[in-house]
C-alpha cells in the first residue's frame, strides 16, 4: 500500500473538488510542476489508492434520491463473510467498519421506496447479519 505524503493528500483533495481539473491547473494550485502531478497521479492510480474518477451530481437533482445510513450488527466472527456479501449490492455506495454497538455502517442510495424496502430485506437475509437499524437522510446541510 502506498504511503501518502502531504502532496498526495492535497492532490486527492483537489481532485475531490474537481476530478476533471487539468493537470496544469492542479500543478498551479499545488505549487508543483505538471510532471510532478502526472507522476503522482500515475502512482496513485497504479497503486490502487485512486480507483477511479467520477461525476458528482447535486443531491436534489440526483435520480437516486433516496439516501440512508444502515447500521449493521454481525454475529461473532462473520464480518468478513458479511462484507463480501454486501459488496455485491449496487445500492450500497460505501461500507465502513466501525466500533461501538454496530459492526458495519452502509451508505445506501435507491431510486424508489420499493427498491429501498427490498434492499433492507436483502441485507437482513445475509448470513451473519443479526440486527440492523436504518435512518433516511433527508437533506445535506454540510459536505
Amino acid at each position: 500500500m502506498t504511503v501518502l505524503d502531504d502532496l498526495d493528500r492535497r492532490l486527492i483533495a483537489a481532485l475531490r473538488e474537481d476530478g476533471r481539473a487539468p493537470v496544469a491547473t492542479l500543478a498551479r494550485t499545488l505549487g508543483v510542476a505538471r510532471a510532478t502531478v502526472n507522476s503522482r497521479l500515475e502512482r496513485l492510480v497504479s497503486s490502487g489508492t485512486v480507483i477511479g474518477f467520477t461525476v458528482r451530481v447535486r443531491d436534489e437533482l440526483d435520480p437516486l434520491a433516496i439516501q440512508a445510513i444502515t447500521l449493521i450488527e454481525v454475529q461473532g466472527r462473520t464480518t468478513d463473510q458479511v462484507i463480501r456479501a454486501l459488496r455485491g449490492f449496487q445500492e450500497i455506495r460505501a461500507l465502513h467498519t466501525t466500533n461501538g454497538g454496530w459492526d458495519l455502517v452502509a451508505e445506501l442510495r435507491c431510486e424508489t421506496l420499493a427498491e429501498f424496502d427490498a434492499v433492507l430485506g436483502r441485507i437482513r437475509l445475509v448470513d451473519g447479519v443479526i440486527n440492523s437499524e436504518t435512518s433516511l437522510l433527508l437533506s445535506s446541510v454540510l459536505r
